[in-house]
């Protein structure tokens, strides 16, 4: 099936997304930052959140020095095609985004505070896009992997709107849904800023303040 042609800020469907693979393409080692092995099983008690904000390169870096990750890795998720490459996720024709998976330990870091990250160094109203990135595996998504995860992420996303609003930007376009399934990407792209200092990244162009949820509320 030839890569889709249809335009790249486009959502596919289904029935439109490459055939892709039965067999993992990528399955990294360790980490190169925080040395601990990229595959699971976790810790226990820890969770894990997939966060997407444009090009992954930029989106990673942010968050393995954050007090309580035990993890980061990039990969492709939100879409349809099974273990797909980085040049199939780049065509639009998979549905993926570019996503950034985070393991922590939730005794040490709130979720509140990985989804302030997100929302401070990335623009949320731009839809298929960041900045000059353009199509849909820029989109901004964040895939829970629990009800807790998911009504953190609603409400901060309200919370969010309300500042952005006052600060001039438009609607939040971003997208909040279950987690199914994350596919590794190659082993090039994992901390690829790590590894390539000078390299491109996208981030940290919003910088409109988010205000994390008092804990303290009743």
């Amino acid at each position: 099936m030839p890569f889709w042609s249809a335009p790249k800020t486009e959502k596919i469907t289904p029935e439109q997304a490459l055939q892709g693979r039965d067999f993992a393409i990528a399955q990294p080692s360790n980490h190169a930052v925080l040395g601990a092995s990229m595959q699971p099983p976790w810790p226990a008690d820890h969770d894990v959140l997939v966060l997407g904000m444009g090009c992954f390169w930029g989106a990673e870096r942010l968050f393995w020095s954050v007090t309580g990750v035990h993890m980061t890795f990039v990969g492709y998720a939100g879409g349809y095609t099974p273990n797909p490459t980085y040049e199939e996720a780049c065509s639009g024709g998979t549905g993926h985004a570019e996503v950034v998976v985070v393991v922590y330990d939730p005794a040490v870091v709130n979720p509140d505070v990985l989804l302030a990250v997100f929302w401070e160094n990335h623009d949320p109203t731009q839809g298929m896009r960041q900045g000059g990135d353009v199509g849909t595996q820029y989109r901004s998504v964040v895939l829970t992997s629990s009800h807790a995860q998911n009504d953190a992420a609603q409400k901060s996303r309200e919370r969010y709107q309300s500042s952005l609003t006052a600060n001039g930007f438009g609607l939040i376009t971003t997208e909040i849904e279950p987690l199914t399934t994350v596919y590794y990407a190659e082993d090039y792209h994992q901390q690829y800023l790590h590894k390539n200092p000078s390299g491109y990244c996208n981030h940290g162009f919003c910088q409109v303040p988010y205000i994390p949820h008092d804990t303290t509320d009743s």
